[in-house]
């Protein structure tokens, strides 16, 4: 099966630049992945489309304010992007004192660095007014860095990492976005908890805590897991046959409750829907050949493409996708390649919002 197989023409003033208002103004395009039946509706009337003991998961994952832009102590203005939390091994351990292995102040990351041909390791990178200091530990192969970061001491009250970057940090937007956001709780869904993603699990923007709340009032179970997106999301396939594509690795945890609440619901022949294809991933990665799935934590690289055998969804709510995606592709193993793109043409057709902050679809 070919990349190509995935494509769609997109026109570019449909790629949404900006969130709704109102994020249950969203237009939902329904469809049944049986007959390819298509129906339009808004996100808010979400509740009269789910039923009473259909169990609903959704990642709780919270992107990090994670681009930083400092200067080396020469005055080089350096931008870092944060990827994701490491205590690997590193190359040149002689960096790292004693003192520095126990210190649980410290924060270590794998970044993506630019200019890179400067930043070797023993540079030092600042941030703030001394707020924040980067020590580069370590060069990977692809050209990544593994930096150490040291919070700025105030005797008075005295700063994690991540309280600084929440205050130096930038949020990192998808490439395809170019207007500044205004608010950046619009880039994060209302449940989010866990913090450790390079973008948001984009399907969960458009719920409010009032259509969560009906939809528990309805019966619907409401459950979470976590699956910290990476920047991989972004990465194009390169290979003609998409067999070829080698997946990104995403960190996630599956709990016992939740498990146990999906269990459950398959045992009495409910529906479990997948918020984003994340939540997808994990609940696939964690099922049996049954659908009995089991709470783990750990990474997953599983790729999901036409031909593969769903063990635990019934039903998916996801975003627009970009052409010749991993994403796109999982949706079209879910829904199958013809209607997937049908519906794609028929939401182009009718002016839906496409990618992070657009319009969604729930597959049943």
């Amino acid at each position: 099966m070919k990349k190509s197989d995935f494509s769609f023409i997109l026109p570019p003033e449909l790629i949404a630049q900006t969130p709704l208002k109102s994020r249950e103004q969203s237009k939902l395009l329904c469809m049944d992945r049986n007959s390819g039946a298509l129906e339009h509706h808004h996100f808010f009337m979400l509740p009269e489309l789910l039923r009473e003991g259909d169990c609903l998961v959704l990642n709780d994952s919270r992107v990090l304010p994670a681009r930083l832009i400092g200067h080396l102590e020469t005055g080089v203005a350096v931008e870092v992007l944060l990827l994701h939390e490491t205590r690997g091994r590193f190359s040149c351990p002689a960096l790292l004192t004693e003192q520095d292995k126990k210190n649980v102040s410290l924060s270590y990351w794998e970044c993506l660095v630019k200019p890179g041909k400067k930043i070797k390791p023993g540079v030092k990178i600042l941030f703030g007014n001394g707020e924040l200091t980067a020590t580069v530990i370590d060069i990977k192969p692809d050209g990544n860095r593994i930096i150490e970061f040291s919070p700025g001491t105030n005797e008075a009250e005295p700063a994690t990492f991540l309280e600084v970057l929440d205050r130096l940090g930038k949020m990192p937007l998808p490439p395809y976005i170019h207007e500044k956001l205004e608010d950046a709780e619009r880039y994060q869904t209302v449940y989010s908890k866990q913090v450790g993603s390079a973008a948001a699990p984009t399907a969960g923007l458009h719920f409010t805590e009032e259509i969560l709340e009906k939809l528990n009032t309805n019966g619907v179970n409401i459950q979470f897991l976590t699956l910290h997106v990476g920047l991989g999301t972004f990465r194009p396939v390169k290979t003609d046959n998409i067999k070829d594509h080698e997946m990104h690795s995403e960190y996630y945890i599956l709990s016992e409750e939740t498990a146990e609440a999906v269990n459950q619901t398959k045992a009495n022949t409910g529906r479990v829907i997948a918020v984003g294809t994340t939540s997808c991933r994990v609940l696939e990665t964690c099922s049996d050949e049954t659908g009995k799935v089991s709470a783990r934590s750990g990474s997953t690289d599983i790729f999901i493409y036409p031909g593969y055998k769903f063990k635990c969804i019934d039903g998916l709510i996801t975003n627009f996708h970009l052409p010749e995606s991993t994403l796109i592709m999982l949706v079209s193993a879910f829904a199958g390649k013809k209607n997937t793109l049908t519906a794609y043409t028929e939401a182009i057709k009718e002016k839906y919002r496409f990618y992070s902050l657009g319009d969604a679809m729930y597959i049943r």
